[in-house]
């Protein structure tokens, strides 16, 4: 099964991701300064929580929605609003 554009794009971030670490992991080696370390670790931290909350919603948008094959209004406004409460995870 070819991977989908959206999972593409999450694996392409987490790579992005990767590379940051590794040099995340050489300015610690190198004692770089402790704030600058702790917001390179902020901004991993956040590519992290952005490239789950695309994966959750291309779930929901792709797998859930096709199982459950909403056709109603009701249906769909419920997994609109179980999508919007997956940013608080």
């Amino acid at each position: 099964m070819p991977i989908n554009a959206t999972h593409l794009d999450v694996v392409n971030r987490l790579k992005r991701v990767d590379g940051h670490l590794r040099s995340i992991i050489e300015m610690i080696a190198a004692r770089r300064e402790c704030l600058e370390v702790a917001q390179q670790l902020h901004a991993i931290e956040k590519a992290i929580h952005s490239a789950k909350q695309i994966y959750i919603h291309d779930h929901i948008d792709n797998c859930l929605e096709d199982m459950t094959g909403l056709t109603t209004r009701e249906a769909r406004n419920s997994l609109a609003e179980f999508k919007e409460i997956t940013k608080y995870l």
